[in-house]
């Protein structure tokens, strides 16, 4: 945490819903993932249909300022169930004051009551803070990672 910020109180964390499709498109928004609530809704739905994933919104002082998302996969080279972050995002307002770490927190939570041997986030090689972030928070770089866009996407 930031020395010359206070930190936040605990953020109230739950699953996210339809309704939170404004907060939800302003973070992907924020994390340059340009999207508008009727596209973040459906995103929201995609989710909360598939029992494999979930999406974790954090409120402070009654705003949505984070959102954390959740993969559940088998991982084969280890037989056993790993836990991917593949969304992070943190309000820029609300930064440096401690929800970041406490989303990590509930989704190792989250990842050891589904039965997970290990948490793994993915992040662009240009996000140099939060590289620097995830080291202070225990983690370590992992592997190399390539990809083929097979689209739009």
């Amino acid at each position: 945490m930031r020395p010359d910020l206070q930190a936040l109180p605990d953020a109230d964390l739950r699953s996210a819903s339809p309704v939170d499709a404004d907060d939800v498109a302003a973070l992907l928004t924020e994390l340059g993932y340009p999207c508008d609530a009727r596209d973040a809704a459906g995103r929201i739905r995609s989710i909360v249909d598939n029992d494999r994933q979930a999406l974790v919104v954090a409120r402070c002082g009654g705003e949505v300022c984070g959102l954390l998302a959740l993969d559940f996969m088998y991982y084969l080279p280890l037989d056993t169930l790993t836990c991917r972050i593949t969304a992070l995002v943190v309000r820029n307002d609300a930064q440096g004051r401690g929800l970041g770490r406490q989303l990590l927190r509930e989704a190792e939570r989250r990842a050891r009551f589904a039965g997970a041997a290990r948490l793994e986030i993915t992040s662009g090689s240009q996000r140099t803070d939060a590289h620097a972030f995830y080291k202070a928070c225990g983690y370590s770089d992992g592997t190399l990672r390539f990809i083929k866009r097979l689209g739009d996407a």
